[in-house]
């Protein structure tokens, strides 16, 4: 755990995320990742019909270029953005470029659950962006892990939906230096792993 405390280490990491963007490293970065996840659509094409986005916030890394131009070369393929229910669940909802969306409470822009245009999505891809990650091994196999904001959200929602679609892939996007080591974090048992994690390195799985 860390020294102080979890609140202070998001807020650490969330500081040296928002002077990061800054940097002169951030684009390259950017590029990057942006590159891996369009070979990771591209490797896994057969599994994945549809992948579940976010709309950035606080200096996230902004996916929506690259998955733009894969719905667009894959009429077949669909884009989903999460909606945070009063239970802290999340339910997603297809979305498209020029859809309106609207503010949470926390200040994401969500899709309108009663747009009759959008339908409901069970994703087959779910892109969560990391605050912090770390990875343990256990048995010869590494896991990895993903520290988020404190809601809880996505952990309940992973939970219930690998009960109904057991080869759901959850991927967390993150920066090399967001790595942190069990003296700073340890996952909880109510942590939900990641399938895999991409970063400046590539697809950790």
């Amino acid at each position: 755990m860390h020294g102080k405390s979890l609140k202070t280490l998001r807020q650490d990491l969330l500081a040296q995320r928002k002077q990061f963007v800054t940097s002169s490293g951030y684009l390259t970065s950017q590029e990057v990742i942006s590159a891996g996840l369009s070979r990771f659509l591209a490797d896994y094409d057969g599994q994945i019909q549809s992948v579940a986005l976010y709309c950035p916030i606080q200096n996230e890394l902004d996916l929506r270029p690259p998955l733009l131009k894969w719905v667009a070369n894959n009429s077949e393929k669909t884009l989903a953005l999460p909606f945070a229910r009063p239970d802290k669940h999340l339910d997603f909802y297809a979305w498209q470029e020029t859809d309106l969306l609207i503010p949470s409470r926390h200040g994401v822009l969500e899709p309108d659950p009663n747009n009759p245009r959008r339908s409901q999505v069970i994703p087959d891809c779910i892109l969560m962006p990391c605050v912090g990650w770390s990875e343990s091994s256990e048995g010869g196999k590494k896991h990895y892990w993903r520290l988020g904001y404190g809601g809880g959200y996505f952990d309940r929602t992973l939970a219930q939906l690998r009960t109904t679609k057991p080869n759901l892939l959850c991927v967390g996007i993150g920066f090399n230096w967001q790595k942190l080591d069990d003296s700073q974090w340890q996952a909880q048992t109510h942590d939900e792993p990641l399938d895999a994690i991409l970063t400046e390195t590539g697809l950790l799985r």
